[in-house]
């Protein structure tokens, strides 16, 4: 029997980027908010001396338990879907800042053209461009209603960075420089331009030096350690919620964290949400926890899953395409050329987004009129600091990944050789999308999440374009050798393909078409929001963390809005 607790007015599922921004704004503007986190509270000091790459990066130690709570994945709707038993192309945080502590930094602002994707390629190229099946939808905002939250977004967090050449212009500079040169970096810069690309300093969360936030938060300088991907930072200077938003909750007495909280339902009397349901992870005891408002705020496959548990929203169906909830999940799809060289260089030093990117073939910044594709993808090369387990490539050349030839190959390459790769934009299509698993169950005996998704003609079309551009600028740099991704003809969940995952309560202006308005508020149930990479209608061609961190913004000021207009739908 579950104990009912005492109401609050808000309740925050997640205390990743979003949840944490949420819960910081709601306890400024005096409102009585609890935040629930399944995981344990972490901070700075918990990751001192943890650089320990197989604890972390080949062992997961941040990562959601799979033993307890997976996903399943088919390619098509004719298959059995299966468990995924280890991660591979995404993972799911846990513990208290979530993917916003093991994150690698990179912090961007989607272009205006992603927002009004479907409109801006119609008008342009017509409405043929694509065939019915690539369910490409305009967002429901534009990019220049979201930047004043891009800012605020960005102050908090004390972004380094500086003006992309390729991208609308910023009204207000990043608040703190970009990151340091180095020789690498430079060789890639002087390639890009070789090559007729425009390169600029990838805007990153990792302080180019030690900032105070709007806030008094103060994120320090980075130290170059190399250890950002998959760790926590020790020295409290990759921005996360547990150096910028969560000690600002937590300064107001009306907040309350509260871990080991598992939500595993939202709870509705009359057909009205009211609350939610958890379980606290270490005694298995149940708590209902009533609540004016309800906020969603964890991972893409969870928030999804929440929903589509508790019975809120239309889940879709892809032979109809009626219903929205688990519609239009993309995965990022990252296309690569690593080149060896006959220069050393110092590569176990740097940090998750030391990088140079061009901009040149992303977004609609050239003619897609004979192409068969529409956007692109941003080019980076990053200096993140090299690790010994996993990232040892040697050229294709070399037959075998063991063996006297491959450790002495991989010993001369360690130092010599370095990856560019694009983060590429992939289209929603009509069969990829999440819904519950008719078979297999999670620890709570609820069935699991089950992904259906596979590499589409679109995808290929993109990847081969933007590798051909990716090995053009790694040949100015004068390689002895090099290695070319390939895209495998259906999708592998096991292989690390990226960890931006998105769509399954997507946002728009149509309540047929979407789960959430603009203030990622349920058209269905109007005190419920649900915030994360899980609103996006496609994957563009950047890491998603900026634009999480600006809807949260923006969401927290409808959620405000809301609690004092009591209670109509939020809309400009």
């Amino acid at each position: 029997m579950a104990e009912t607790l005492d109401k609050r007015e808000v309740v925050v599922v997640g205390l990743g980027w979003a949840g944490s921004i949420v819960a910081a704004e709601m306890a400024k503007a005096g409102k009585d908010v609890l935040g629930l986190e399944r995981g344990a509270e972490k901070k700075t000091e918990d990751y001192l001396l943890a650089h320990d790459e197989y604890r972390y990066v080949v062992g997961h130690e941040m990562m959601q338990d799979l033993s307890k709570e997976t996903i399943t994945y088919r390619n098509n709707l004719e298959e059995e879907a299966l468990p995924m038993r280890r991660f591979g192309a995404f993972l799911i945080g846990t513990d208290v800042g979530g993917g916003g502590v093991h994150w690698n930094g990179d912090t961007w602002r989607y272009n205006p053209y992603d927002f009004e994707i479907k409109s801006r390629t119609d008008e342009k190229y017509g409405e043929d461009k694509l065939s019915d099946d690539y369910l490409i939808q305009d967002w429901g905002i534009t990019y220049e209603e979201l930047e004043p939250y891009y800012e605020k977004y960005e102050k908090t967090a004390g972004v380094s960075g500086e003006q992309n050449p390729m991208g609308p212009e910023r009204k207000m500079p990043y608040p703190t420089p970009p990151m340091k040169m180095t020789p690498l970096l430079s060789d890639f810069k002087a390639a890009c331009e070789a090559a007729g690309a425009t390169p600029f300093r990838t805007p990153s969360g990792n302080m180019s030096e030690s900032y105070t936030n709007p806030d008094g938060m103060t994120i320090n300088a980075c130290q170059y350690c190399g250890f950002c991907e998959k760790f926590g930072c020790e020295w409290g200077a990759k921005s996360s919620p547990i150096v910028s938003t969560i000690p600002v909750a937590k300064q107001h007495d009306n907040f309350e964290m509260r871990t080991h909280a598992n939500v595993v339902d939202i709870v509705k009397e009359d057909g009205e949400v009211t609350g939610v349901r958890f379980v606290d992870t270490r005694t298995h005891e149940e708590f209902i926890q009533p609540a004016d408002v309800v906020v969603i705020t964890s991972h893409t496959t969870n928030n999804t899953k929440l929903l589509l548990h508790s019975d809120l929203g239309t889940p879709y169906d892809p032979e109809t395409g009626e219903g929205a909830v688990g519609k239009n999940y993309c995965l990022h799809i990252t296309p690569s050329v690593t080149g060896f060289f006959d220069t050393e260089y110092n590569l176990s030093m740097g940090a998750g987004a030391l990088g140079v990117t061009v901009d040149d073939f992303n977004n609609d910044n050239f003619d897609h009129s004979d192409l068969d594709f529409i956007h692109g993808g941003s080019i980076s090369m990053k200096q993140q600091g090299k690790r010994p387990i996993l990232e040892n490539a040697v050229p294709d050349t070399v037959e075998k990944n063991w063996g006297a030839e491959f450790k002495a190959e991989s010993v001369k390459a360690y130092n010599r050789s370095a990856g560019a790769w694009a983060q590429m934009i992939t289209l929603p299509y009509r069969t990829n999308y999440l819904s519950l698993d008719p078979t297999y169950k999670d620890d709570y005996g609820r069935p699991l999440l089950r992904l259906t998704y596979d590499v589409t003609d679109h995808d290929r079309n993109v990847h081969s374009y933007i590798g051909d551009r990716i090995e053009e600028i790694i040949d100015e740099m004068n390689p002895i050798a090099k290695n070319r991704s390939v895209l495998d003809e259906h999708f592998d969940i096991l292989p690390a393909h990226n960890d931006h995952i998105v769509g399954g309560t997507i946002m728009g202006a149509d309540p047929e078409t979407s789960v959430v308005n603009n203030y990622l508020q349920m058209w269905d149930a109007d005190n419920v929001f649900v915030i994360g990479g899980s609103n996006f209608p496609h994957n563009g061609g950047y890491n998603p963390t900026g634009t999480v961190g600006a809807l949260a913004y923006r969401a927290a000021e409808g959620i405000e809005k809301y609690l004092d207009d009591n209670g109509p739908l939020v809309e400009d």
